[in-house]
Parts: C-alpha cells; sequence; structure tokens
C-alpha cells in the first residue's frame, strides 16, 4: 500500500468552529476607520504622482479604483474578520456602497456651491468632511449588515406535517 501524501494544491478552508470571532461593533468600526483612513492618506499623495503621467481626473479615477479594491480585501479579512477574501460578489456589493458615497460627498459639494456661489476654504472643507464622515457611517454600515456580514443563513425550513383532525360529515356540513 502507497503512503498517503497531502494534497497542497488546494488551501485548508478553516473550520467555522475553529476561525476566530469576528469583532464587535466598536473595534470593527475603529478598523475599519483605520484601513480606510490609511489607504485614503497613501491614496491622497498617490494621485498627484500618478497624476505626472497622465490627466488628474484619469489618475484620480485609477486611484479610487486601486484604493477600493485595497479597502475591500483590508475589510474583509481585517476589519470585519471573515476569515477569507473577498471575492468578486464582495467587490461589486462593496463598489456600490462606494459609488453611493462618492455621490453623497459630490451632492454635498454641489449643494454647497449652489446656496453659496464663492463660499470659503474653511466652509468647503467642513462640509466635505462632514458629508466624507456621514457617508463613512454609512458605507461602514452597509459593509457590516450586508457585504462582510458574519451571520449565518437560516437552516432551510422545512414544512412539518400536522395531523389534521378527522372532521365529521355533520361538521362541514353545517360549516358550508
Amino acid at each position: 500500500m502507497e503512503p498517503q501524501t497531502a494534497d497542497t494544491t488546494k488551501s485548508p478552508s478553516p473550520s467555522p468552529s475553529l476561525a476566530a470571532p469576528a469583532p464587535g461593533p466598536l473595534a470593527a468600526f475603529v478598523r475599519f476607520v483605520v484601513c480606510g483612513g490609511g489607504v485614503g492618506v497613501l491614496s491622497s499623495f498617490a494621485v498627484p504622482m500618478v497624476a505626472m503621467t497622465m490627466p488628474w481626473a484619469v489618475a484620480n479615477a485609477v486611484i479610487t479604483v486601486v484604493s477600493t479594491l485595497l479597502c475591500t480585501e483590508l475589510h474583509a479579512l481585517f476589519t470585519f474578520g471573515t476569515g477569507r477574501r473577498a471575492g468578486l460578489r464582495g467587490h461589486l456589493k462593496s463598489s456600490g456602497s462606494a459609488a453611493a458615497a462618492y455621490a453623497m460627498t459630490s451632492a454635498a459639494m454641489f449643494f454647497l456651491h449652489t446656496a453659496q456661489s464663492t463660499p470659503t476654504l474653511l466652509t468647503e472643507q467642513t462640509v466635505y468632511l462632514t458629508a466624507s464622515a456621514l457617508a463613512g457611517i454609512g458605507r461602514f454600515l452597509v459593509l457590516r449588515l450586508y457585504v462582510f456580514t458574519t451571520r449565518r443563513p437560516h437552516p432551510e425550513i422545512r414544512p412539518t406535517a400536522v395531523p389534521r383532525p378527522p372532521l365529521s360529515r355533520v361538521a362541514v356540513s353545517t360549516a358550508c
């Protein structure tokens, strides 16, 4: 009989009972801020450097896509402690929340410039950072509750047969 060797082509998936528990809401939020903020700061330095080789709007779009992909992986593995990478579905769901956050901050700036034709830099920064903070809180909730939820789906509900009491002919004819 030949000795069996371990199959190294497949990575072992952690058993649900052996996986580390997901962090609580406060710990996850702190991780979210650290990961997202860290990548955001790095992105703010990367955009001007990439913009030296291409138009600024294109550089911003490229860095935004790359930073969103990176953040999604960090949130899956570290922030929400899922124990696995985000995968295509996670990236698609995350991109939806990132697009909504972008739309919210853009709308805030649009409404500011509609209300005041020449707002001060302090006013612009206050509105933008407030909208970013609110969008970030919303994005955190979407990612935690919908994208990287650690709750298991409910097991399939199977109907059980309940014995029906026999009805006499009199009871049926009286009811009708």
